[in-house]
């Protein structure tokens, strides 16, 4: 595809963009969580992570070489992984308390799938190989 590149980059600026949003409101508490705020850290701060991946994943979809593609690659399952375990980490209910599911953990989970499908197909047309006769 001619514009992955692009839609991944946009993707991992969508990603960045997502850690500062709201992920999940606690009524127990009455606090709402980020990627950088937890109550008393009890989750850490998944989003240093995730701008640190999505920032070396954006200067991947930029350089033209085949190992970066699959660096790409690798780097997207990266993402996808640690966002699923990080959904399942801020929506589970505890103690029959359920958190009321913001935008900005959606909008992790999605920038993640749009990451890996970007990276898969990005191309780098092969060198051809001399054909023997």
């Amino acid at each position: 595809m001619k514009f992955a590149p692009y839609t991944g980059i946009l993707a991992a600026i969508l990603l960045i963009i997502a850690c500062y949003m709201p992920w999940a409101y606690y009524p127990d508490i009455h606090q709402t969580f980020t990627g950088f705020y937890s109550h008393q850290n009890n989750y850490g701060k998944p989003a240093k992570a995730f701008i640190f991946l999505a920032v070396l994943s954006a200067a991947l979809f930029l350089i033209p070489k085949i190992w970066a593609k699959r660096v790409s690659q690798f780097t997207g399952v990266i993402i996808l992984a640690f966002a699923v375990k990080t959904f399942i980490l801020f929506s589970s209910c505890y103690q029959g308390i359920c958190p009321d599911k913001k935008p900005g953990l959606f909008l992790v989970l999605i920038s993640a799938v749009l990451i890996l499908i970007a990276s898969l197909f990005t191309g780098v047309k092969m060198p051809e190989e001399p054909k023997n006769q």
